[in-house]
């Protein structure tokens, strides 16, 4: 295991933002434009608009090993595509075993979760609501309110990322707008 010195970051509990600056993930709707259901309201919004910039990861730069704690703020901006709430892509750990805690700064959206074998489950968030993401469960978050979403997140140094799966078999559920309230819905293009 790498030994390092300790060391603080300063977080903006409203925007997200690390002081020092430190790695940052920023997601656009080009990069994610299968994960959203409704695939021609992607494409319009990318012809008439341009690629627009849905969440921004502020990460520590710290070595993916066990024994390390990694952790982050997400920022997910508010919009829809279509009726479905922005959001991130959303993964399983690579190492399934290896848990997650999210606590909720600014804003309101959801923790949508879910195993290989079918459960779900929808943990909605506000600032000071500490989320667990239990091993074994793929997650992803929400932004369903009109300002920024904004979370904190901490888990294991080798826990590792599993994009791929989600990728190819995409969320169960869904978190639309549908007429000014917000609904878990199924995802028709789950497989």
């Amino acid at each position: 295991m790498t030994i390092l010195q300790p060391f603080k970051t300063e977080i903006d509990l409203k925007t997200g933002v690390f002081t020092p600056e430190t790695g940052i993930i920023k997601r656009y709707l080009s990069q994610m434009r299968s994960m959203f259901a409704d695939t021609d309201a992607v494409e319009r919004i990318l012809a008439d608009e341009g690629d627009r910039l849905l969440y921004e990861v502020y990460v520590t730069k710290l070595p993916e090993e066990a024994g390390q704690i990694l952790h982050c703020t997400t920022i997910i901006h508010p919009g829809k595509i279509g009726s479905e709430f922005h959001m991130t892509k959303g993964h399983y750990h690579a190492r399934r075993e290896e848990g997650e805690v999210y606590l909720g700064l600014s804003g309101d959206g959801c923790l949508v979760m879910q195993t290989q074998e079918g459960a779900t489950d929808v943990q909605f968030m506000k600032p000071g609501t500490a989320a667990y993401v239990p091993p074994y469960w793929a997650h992803r978050t929400v932004n369903i309110g009109e300002a920024p979403f904004v979370f904190f997140a901490a888990w294991a140094g080798d826990a590792g990322h599993d994009y791929g799966t989600i990728e190819r078999d995409g969320f169960r559920k869904l978190i639309v707008d549908a007429g000014g309230r917000v609904e878990v819905t199924d995802n028709p293009k789950y497989r």
